[in-house]
């Protein structure tokens, strides 16, 4: 069940200025997001989808996962695209202590071994779940936390396809950061949204960047 809206709020972006909700730009510039992976059933796909509309992204990896499916890990370095630090297990930071929650992202960038190709590592929280405490200790450390502007809602099992797709037409604006999942959970409305949103944006002069490459 929904229980965040499509659109993030401006009041909420103010709320936490030092997080980044989306990326100032006057150009025809989208962010796709993909978080959770790499999963065997559904990335390489990903890949092979943006790769038809040669779309860049950012993936926002899980560490366990990467240990899981380092080939398919490297098949999204091969591809160009941008990742991210997602923690080793997933972990909800609201229910965590700061120390482990640190050691989790810890773990997991190790597990990435990636230096940054900006100044700082990219980072977001699993379910968005992040302590002020928590999120100052990684501005600190050198992270940029990467939130949205707009949640496709695309692992809400209730959710249409067709509820998916809107969520995406008509919430994203130049410069949005976008979140999917690819997860085998989303994967039902990710495969009917992600052609069509690549598809519909393309023929409007909109460009797919990835975070990392700003």
């Amino acid at each position: 069940m929904k229980i965040a809206p499509v659109k993030t709020p401006i009041v909420a972006k103010k709320m936490f200025p030092n997080y980044v909700w989306d990326i100032a730009t006057s150009k025809k510039e989208l962010y796709l997001t993909f978080d959770d992976g790499p999963t065997p059933e559904i990335t390489n796909w990903v890949l092979e989808t943006l790769k038809q509309f040669n779309a860049k992204a950012t993936f926002f990896c899980i560490g366990s996962n990467i240990e899981k499916h380092p080939e398919i890990f490297q098949n999204i370095l091969n591809s160009g695209h941008a990742i991210g630090n997602h923690t080793q297990h997933h972990v909800k930071g609201w229910k965590t202590k700061t120390k482990a929650y640190l050691k989790e992202v810890d773990i997991a960038q190790s597990v990435i071994n990636l230096e940054p190709k900006n100044q700082d590592y990219l980072f977001r929280p699993p379910y968005g779940q992040i302590k002020p405490k928590q999120g100052k200790k990684l501005i600190e450390l050198g992270y940029k936390i990467i939130m949205w502007d707009v949640l496709s809602f695309d692992w809400e099992q209730e959710i249409s396809e067709e509820k998916c797709l809107d969520n995406v037409i008509s919430k994203s604006k130049k410069g949005s950061i976008i979140v999917f999942h690819d997860s085998i959970k989303a994967s039902k409305n990710l495969t009917f949204v992600l052609p069509k949103v690549l598809e519909i944006f393309s023929k409007k002069g909109y460009k797919f960047k990835a975070l990392e490459l700003l």
